[in-house]
């Protein structure tokens, strides 16, 4: 019974034939920069200058572009749009949130009247 069974196994293996990897795939368009040398050079100057670096791990965007809206402003934004973003998160993606917003507007075209 195991002699047919590691029969039957080496069977199904060399049924399924070998997975070989394939060749690395070469991009036919290399990338070629549209900045200069000197043009990387000088902003990375300026940077240097500046004292900012935005590539380094503790940039902080924040401090460098403060908002305009208040604390009170922001908060009351999502509290009014959090039943929207929920409903575009769930199940459906929102799709019934969407069907039931067009039903309560009015439509801008009138349609003619069946007879």
């Amino acid at each position: 019974m195991n002699r047919n069974f590691a029969l039957a196994m080496a069977l199904v293996f060399v049924a399924g034939g070998p997975a070989l990897a394939d060749d690395i795939t070469v991009d036919p368009h290399p990338f070629v920069s549209t900045a200069t040398r000197a043009r990387a050079q000088e902003d990375l100057r300026q940077f240097q200058q500046a004292g900012i670096n935005p590539w380094a791990d503790d940039y902080d965007l924040i401090a460098q572009h403060p908002g305009t809206m208040t604390r009170t402003e922001v908060t009351t934004g999502f509290l009014g749009a959090r039943s929207e973003v929920a409903a575009f998160t769930g199940e459906d993606s929102g799709s019934g949130f969407l069907a039931h917003s067009a039903r309560s507007q009015p439509r801008a075209t009138e349609l003619a009247a069946w007879e």
